[in-house]
């Protein structure tokens, strides 16, 4: 993270990996061989009523082990990169204060990112998602497009009119691309940072073999299926407040789900819709993780790969630094 002036953060463990790869049971494994608190990393499990879509971990397994950032927004409010940062870092602060070590489980990467490197570079134009949102306007209209700007930028979209086409756009393609508002960027406070953690390590669950981990999402979809998503994702839609263009329901399985249901196609290719939308989302994860050089990887296909996390546990535990800096 770029320079503040504010306290390192303390020593943590950081455990990171695509959707599928096993986080949850090597996070519940360290936490029954070292005191520890989780931090969800990640950006669906934050959503109260989105439970099977989000393979949230089970009330029994939450209760194993205290779990933070699970169920702490509705589907209708928007939760930022910003916002997680500034969450987790008391978070640490306070785990560490009560004696226990804090864990980082999840697998949105921008997260990890944002909390090892800071948000304050402005995202560089992304060509792909400039065009989607110019399709997007040709087919809605600009106003209908500054209305999306207001419901996840209201500092940005009051100062814009409704037909400032060429600003709309790039307010919307920075949320899209980064996850934070434009407004954000325009007005970033140091005191609003948390500095570099020196003392943090990050684990990742990372698949040598695409085969297995393709596998293990269907597997995982499946069950969702059987265990009653879709009357999840109806239930979401039963409140009416809902819609598609909200954070929440554009998570995996979500929109794909919402659409069918919509009729946008039929019913019988939700699984395969479902299945490739979460094999795409995996590999942008992988993508991301490959950009963190200090990561110790481990093959979550291995018959061991919960011995090895342990052991880097261990070993990261053994050379802990001295005060958490």
């Amino acid at each position: 993270m770029a320079a503040s002036e504010s306290a390192p953060l303390p020593f943590h463990i950081a455990l990171a990996g695509p959707t599928a790869s096993g986080k949850t049971a090597a996070a519940l494994e360290i936490a029954r061989h070292h005191a520890v608190e989780i931090i969800s990393v990640d950006s669906a499990l934050v959503y109260r009523g989105m439970d099977i879509g989000t393979a949230k971990p089970t009330a029994q397994e939450q209760a194993a082990v205290v779990h933070h950032l699970i169920d702490i927004r509705d589907p209708l409010q928007a939760y930022s990169a910003a916002e997680f940062v500034r969450d987790a870092g008391a978070l640490i602060h306070d785990i560490t204060a009560r004696g226990k070590l804090p864990l980082l489980v999840g697998g949105t990467m921008l997260y990890f990112k944002a909390l090892a490197e800071g948000l304050d570079d402005m995202p560089p134009a992304d060509a792909a998602v400039r065009e989607a949102l110019s399709l997007e306007a040709a087919e809605l209209g600009w106003p209908a497009m500054h209305a999306q700007l207001a419901a996840v930028d209201p500092v940005t979209a009051q100062r814009l009119a409704p037909m400032d086409g060429q600003r709309i756009q790039r307010a919307l393609e920075v949320y899209r691309v980064s996850g934070l508002p434009l407004s954000h960027f325009h007005a970033t406070k140091a005191a609003d940072r948390v500095a570099a953690p020196a003392g943090a390590v990050l684990i990742s669950l990372e698949p040598t073999d695409r085969a297995w981990l393709h596998a293990r999402i269907a597997q995982r979809f499946d069950s969702m299926l059987a265990g009653g998503f879709l009357d999840e994702v109806q239930a979401l839609r039963a409140r009416g407040d809902l819609h598609l263009d909200l954070p929440s329901m554009r998570c995996v399985g979500y929109r794909q789900a919402w659409e069918a249901l919509d009729g946008l196609w039929p019913m019988a290719e939700l699984r395969d819709k479902g299945i490739f939308a979460t094999r795409q989302l995996a590999k942008r994860q992988i993508t991301w993780l490959r950009s963190m050089p200090q990561r110790h990887v481990v093959a979550c296909e291995a018959d061991d790969a919960v011995s090895q996390v342990l052991r880097l546990v261990q070993a990261a535990l053994d050379n802990k630094p001295l005060n958490g800096a």
